[in-house]
């Protein structure tokens, strides 16, 4: 495996401003995820993508180089991380660099751990187009989701008959954590037209995601918690 590990890192966030960069614990939320990356692979493979000085400044604290700000572009509300994948292995290809699988690693997900990294790994092989992480959902279509049909009734998002959750099928959803993609599938296909992937479930307080300050309030009580 020729593996190239991105981190993709914007300025701009509606949801929380600066959260990147915001402190959790005693560290920004990024090193959770600089931290977990090093567990598993040099620092050479690790690129933390962004267009923002403050960011590429706290990251190299750390002591890892960024090694491009993103063009303008590609820093956008609109931009989509697809467009900013395919930028970084251009990058390192054009530098004699040329990866075989792709790794992304959202900054958001502090909890995430070299040991899931590894785990996720051990399921990956070139049969396949992505290995990505998901948990088990609460919101199981089959039982609670409801959608509007043409006359504005609520009625199922599944049809089913089941009278217990414990009854329907697992559902899982996608946490954002980890992506394992083969970048030659990649470059022909976004993520979400990937069909050649398996599943590496994580649990619920591995998962956190985090979008906003209720979110973020949420990991210092997880973070409390567990230390």
């Amino acid at each position: 495996m020729r593996p190239l590990v991105v981190i993709p890192a914007r300025g701009g966030s509606k949801g929380l401003p600066r959260k990147n960069i915001k402190d959790l614990g005693e560290k920004p939320l990024i090193q959770y995820t600089i931290e977990a990356a090093r567990e598993v692979f040099n620092d050479d493979v690790i690129c933390v993508s962004t267009d923002d000085k403050k960011i590429k400044e706290v990251v190299e604290s750390l002591g890892l180089k960024v090694p491009f700000l993103r063009p303008p572009e590609l820093a956008s509300d609109t931009s989509g991380t697809y467009e900013v994948l395919l930028h970084a292995i251009d990058f390192y290809q054009n530098r004699g660099y040329i990866p075989d699988t792709l790794i992304l690693l959202q900054p958001t997900s502090p909890f995430r751990t070299g040991i899931h990294i590894k785990e996720a790994l051990a399921l990956f092989d070139n049969s396949l187009e992505m290995v990505v992480s998901v948990k088990e959902t609460k919101s199981n279509p089959y039982y609670v989701l409801k959608e509007e049909d043409s006359n504005g009734w609520l009625v199922n998002s599944k049809e089913s008959n089941f009278n217990r959750r414990q009854d329907c099928p697992k559902v899982w959803e996608v946490n954002g954590a980890i992506y394992l993609i083969n970048i030659e599938a990649l470059k022909s296909k976004k993520i979400n037209e990937l069909s050649k992937v398996k599943k590496y479930v994580m649990s619920e307080e591995s998962s956190l995601d985090i979008d906003d300050l209720v979110d973020f309030e949420l990991a210092e009580i997880f973070l409390e918690k567990y230390k």
